[in-house]
């Protein structure tokens, strides 16, 4: 049994979470807030965005919006609970993805939209996604991608498999998308081989490492970087895709026919 004070927690946050769709809380005393909940998950988000999560703190989000720290906690509790706020209001973003598109497609925009929302947001990299409360955003989305992989022969456990695998590979991707864009930031993949280059090829000579040589010149020629994230994203995406629909061909049609759209196996 949880303790009262964890559960107290947990009320709190999912009220909060939950506050445009719960009813009003009647009998409300004390002075009318300065700002909204929303406007504060909304300046925590843009703080993160631009300065990174590190920086994000209570008397921060509070300076961005002229309040005093102590002032802020009158609408959320804690980082912690104002961080899944930002994940929520985050997730509410992703659109809708298209019924009428070719079932490869709508599976290829879990993937898509998910990588893009990390690029977009980076901070999201250092929040764990684990036992985050549900709120609507998260809630949205999900209905969302169900929806796109609806009444195409797969079970409700398939479902959650498929969007949890493209989900992680597009996670993974993003990490070392982000990580690039940052360092670029830093020095240019050009400047980074003009000045480790040399010195890599005395420590690391090819007779050591034929393959590594071989592969990794191939690379650097084409790339002009240490590595693509992109294109490894779309390459892996397509494999991803040929392994989870397997060898018949998905069905071309929309969705919005359910009944006759073709089992995946």
């Amino acid at each position: 049994m949880p303790d009262e004070s964890a559960a107290e927690q947990a009320k709190q946050l999912v009220s909060l979470l939950w506050r445009h769709e719960l009813p009003p809380r009647q009998g409300g005393r004390g002075p009318k807030p300065t700002v909204s909940v929303d406007a504060v998950v909304d300046a925590a988000v843009a703080l993160a965005d631009r300065d990174g999560y590190a920086k994000v703190s209570i008397r921060a989000v509070a300076a961005e919006l002229g309040l005093r720290p102590m002032g802020l906690y009158t609408y959320v509790p804690s980082k912690d609970a104002l961080t899944v706020l930002m994940v929520d209001a985050v997730a509410d973003e992703d659109t809708p993805i298209p019924p009428r598109l070719p079932v490869r497609a709508r599976m290829a925009a879990i993937a898509r939209q998910t990588r893009a929302e990390l690029i977009a947001h980076p901070w999201l990299l250092e929040v764990s996604p684990w036992r985050l409360e549900i709120g609507p955003g998260r809630t949205r989305r999900y209905e969302r991608q169900l929806a796109a992989i609806d009444g195409i022969g797969l079970s409700d456990l398939e479902m959650d498999r498929v969007i949890a695998v493209l989900s992680e590979f597009a996670t993974g991707n993003a990490r070392v998308a982000v990580g690039a864009r940052r360092d670029a930031q830093v020095m240019t993949d050009a400047h980074w081989w003009e000045v480790h280059g040399p010195l890599l090829a005395q420590a690391m000579p090819s007779s050591l490492f034929p393959l590594s040589a071989r592969v990794g010149t191939a690379v650097g020629e084409l790339y002009q970087a240490p590595a693509d994230p992109d294109g490894a994203f779309d390459y892996g995406l397509e494999r991803l895709l040929d392994g989870i629909l397997g060898d018949r061909k998905a069905p071309e049609h929309t969705n919005s026919g359910r009944s006759e759209d073709r089992p995946l196996r």
